[in-house]
């Protein structure tokens, strides 16, 4: 495994970091909690030390189930990254959409960042992981009712009581990050970035390159499509969100797979899985800190640590940018 310091900070992550939205189950059909925890477990295992996850996903049992795998290793061993700023619990903000809890009731997700929202978040969130200390604290989702600046002196006030490490955003643009470094610096953002969706090369890569801010990459298997698993007609698990996304429509998904098929020979003369020749692509590209990648079982998480051992080439590095560009 690979380490990168993330921006400006003394925080070093795991170029593999454990995305663990699925494995809180909610929004990707059902997931086994005993799994899931093997499947940090076993990342930890391959050096995958960072671990991204958020109090949204399953309303708290994400957070849960990392606090539970991460009991027994020494707290400085690991890095914790979550976020704030998506209740389900307060009818306040800005309405992000319906959904379903694990349980399968109707719920009301909104995007509020306020700075007494911010305060429970964060005990929370702590309590749930189990730990007194946040490594990358990061803004889900921009709140347009509530000032930047006021959702940021929040989180100035966790790194002043210790409670937070470092400050990030998620799904910022790069104006919205210029004016949230008028109350703190920033750390990094996390953002969509694969094959078949790189919109933030136009402007938000360029200024975090230019301003030393670091990128987590989610995303870089496009919610699984870019494994090659995924065919026109698969069958989702009730309560699994892709079955309406954009990126897994018929259409959609044929030119992934015609994608898929130019550069597998790569990965077939290399021993490896279409997902890890994706995601040693993806984080030898330019600007990108970090890929978050979501694993349900240990042998999916095996697999995606592994992407780190492969070696490419310059000549199969441009190959495969081609064949991305023809996308």
């Amino acid at each position: 495994m690979q380490y990168r310091k993330l921006g400006e900070t003394d925080l070093y992550l795991s170029v593999i970091t454990f995305g663990a939205w699925a494995a809180g189950g909610w929004m990707w059909g059902k997931t086994e909690r005993k799994d899931a925890v093997d499947a940090i477990r076993i990342a930890y295992d391959q050096g995958v030390t960072s671990i991204d996850t958020a109090p949204v996903y399953g309303q708290g049992t994400s957070e849960e189930i990392v606090g539970e795998a991460i009991k027994g290793i020494l707290r400085e061993k690991v890095q914790i990254l979550t976020k704030f700023g998506m209740r389900w619990d307060l009818v306040k903000g800005d309405f992000a959409f319906a959904s379903k809890d694990n349980s399968g009731n109707n719920i009301d997700i909104y995007k509020y960042a306020g700075k007494e929202s911010i305060v429970k978040e964060c005990e929370d969130s702590l309590r749930r992981l189990g730990t007194d200390y946040i490594d990358l604290y990061q803004i889900h989702w921009h709140d347009s009712t509530t000032p930047i600046s006021e959702t940021f002196e929040a989180v100035v006030k966790l790194i002043e009581q210790g409670k937070v490490r470092y400050a990030g955003v998620c799904n910022y643009s790069a104006a919205q990050m210029a004016e949230a470094e008028k109350t703190l610096n920033l750390a990094s953002n996390q953002i969509p970035y694969s094959m078949v969706n790189r919109g933030i090369e136009e402007e938000t890569l360029p200024y975090c390159i230019e301003n030393n801010k670091g990128i987590l990459a989610y995303s870089p298997l496009e919610r699984g499509l870019l494994t090659g698993k995924i065919t026109p007609g698969y069958q989702f698990q009730p309560g699994d969100h892709r079955a309406n996304h954009k990126h897994f429509q018929a259409a959609f998904i044929e030119r992934a797979n015609r994608l898929l098929q130019k550069i597998k020979p790569i990965a077939d003369e290399k021993g490896a899985s279409l997902s890890q020749l994706v995601l040693r692509w993806t984080v030898e590209k330019p600007g990108i800190t970090i890929a978050l990648v979501g694993a349900r079982n240990a042998g999916q998480s095996l697999q995606n640590a592994k992407a780190m051992d492969l070696e490419l080439t310059p000549y199969e590095f441009d190959f495969i940018h081609k064949a991305v560009n023809e996308f």
